[in-house]
């Protein structure tokens, strides 16, 4: 029960933007298999690019199949292109995950797909004006690109800033490229801060955070496109539950606690 003059967070509500559904869960090694490919979908930020470029490859290879006497030009295209249209598919996959945790307080989840590029210390002088843990993870071409919250909470503010394309696993990235911040406020009370930043290849950063809008882990935060990466800013005496160069999952790995109460 909140108290008086104290907001209540309630149990999250379905959005638009989100490609998650409840599942059954089978018990059964195959069935968990079975379930792991139905819960496989594609994301909405693909659509257009790939359904444009499957129309056109198809395109391109009938006329390849009927304008020559040999078929070697045929195939040669489909070894070169099948390739290459399958990495894109894999980055915009979009797999249903839900963390198997009854309490999530001071939990606080890998937002991407990935591996963990740094773990550190850093005076952040944007917004906190002190120092923060830093955890960055970074995500290749092959590595799913939707995005989660890491922590439940009411989003504070969301700030989109222009920028370069340095690569992503860089230390100047998280401060010179083009990214989008959104600091999110747990019920706690505690401020983190969460980064998307594009990367070298990446030219396009999606969020779905909303001002004042109350998010919960499971959720989707948003999507890069291709190599990009994202940092969770902490506070100093978060507990770190990862280690340089582990990979992630996104929505499923736990990368550090909070205290339980704000400073």
């Amino acid at each position: 029960i909140a108290k008086k003059g104290e907001q209540k967070f309630v149990g999250p509500t379905k959005k638009s933007y989100l490609c998650t559904r409840k599942v059954r869960r089978p018990k059964s090694p195959m069935g968990k298999k079975i379930r792991k490919i139905k819960n496989i979908r594609i994301h909405r930020e693909g659509n257009n690019t790939l359904t444009y470029s499957f129309i056109l490859i198809t395109l391109i290879a009938v006329a390849l199949w009927y304008g020559f006497n040999t078929k070697w030009p045929f195939w040669l295209f489909l070894v070169v292109v099948l390739p290459i249209w399958s990495i894109v598919l894999n980055f915009y996959r979009c797999p249903v995950r839900y963390l198997n945790l009854e309490d999530t307080d001071g939990i606080v989840v890998a937002p991407a797909d990935g591996k963990v590029v740094v773990i550190e210390e850093v005076e952040e002088n944007e917004y906190f004006h002190d120092k923060r843990l830093m955890i960055s993870i970074f995500m290749s071409l092959f590595n799913v690109h939707a995005n989660w919250f890491p922590v439940d909470g009411r989003v504070k503010t969301v700030h989109h800033q222009d920028g370069n394309y340095h690569k992503a696993w860089l230390p100047k990235a998280s401060e010179e490229n083009e990214r989008a911040d959104i600091m999110i406020t747990t019920p706690n009370g505690i401020d983190v801060l969460c980064r998307q930043i594009a990367g070298a290849v990446a030219r396009r950063i999606v969020t779905y955070a909303k001002e004042g809008e109350e998010c919960y882990i499971d959720e989707h935060l948003g999507f890069i496109k291709l190599g990009s990466r994202v940092d969770v800013f902490l506070p100093i005496d978060s507990e770190v539950c990862v280690k340089l160069g582990q990979k992630t999952t996104g929505d499923l790995t736990v990368i550090a606690k909070l205290k339980q109460t704000a400073k």
